[in-house]
């Protein structure tokens, strides 16, 4: 089963995130801005970011814009920030309009426990 975990980040709580799921999934995260389209395709992408003043990064959305059911198996969503699960509920609306499956399960970590998550990150990306 191929895998990939992409990401937005803006203060590197959403990074650390990725990078623990990555390493529970055995692959490398990797930024949606170092990688603006997914290169090829992968039975699980795991996708990520925060919201900022309550909107996505418009960063993030560009990247689920330009994704295609061809490429990707299953979509599972993660998400950091203060107290909005805004960024998932969004991102899965979008995918879903494109015919992208999207997983019912997420992953969240309030941006003021991001260390103390970490292990549980990790251990998500064991999931899939």
């Amino acid at each position: 089963m191929t895998k990939a975990v992409r990401y937005y980040s803006r203060l590197g709580n959403t990074k650390t995130i990725a990078e623990a799921i990555a390493e529970g999934a055995g692959v490398k995260a990797m930024s949606v801005t170092d990688e603006p389209e997914l290169s090829q395709r992968v039975d699980v992408l795991y996708l990520g970011g925060a919201p900022y003043a309550n909107i996505m990064a418009p960063e993030l959305k560009a990247y689920a814009e330009k994704l295609e059911s061809s490429k990707v198996g299953k979509v599972v969503l993660f998400t950091t920030s203060n107290w909005s699960r805004r960024t998932v509920l969004a991102l899965k609306k979008m995918l879903k309009a494109k015919n992208i499956r999207v997983s019912d399960e997420y992953f969240y970590a309030h941006r003021l426990h991001i260390k103390g998550r970490v292990d549980a990150a990790r251990e998500f990306g064991r999931k899939e």
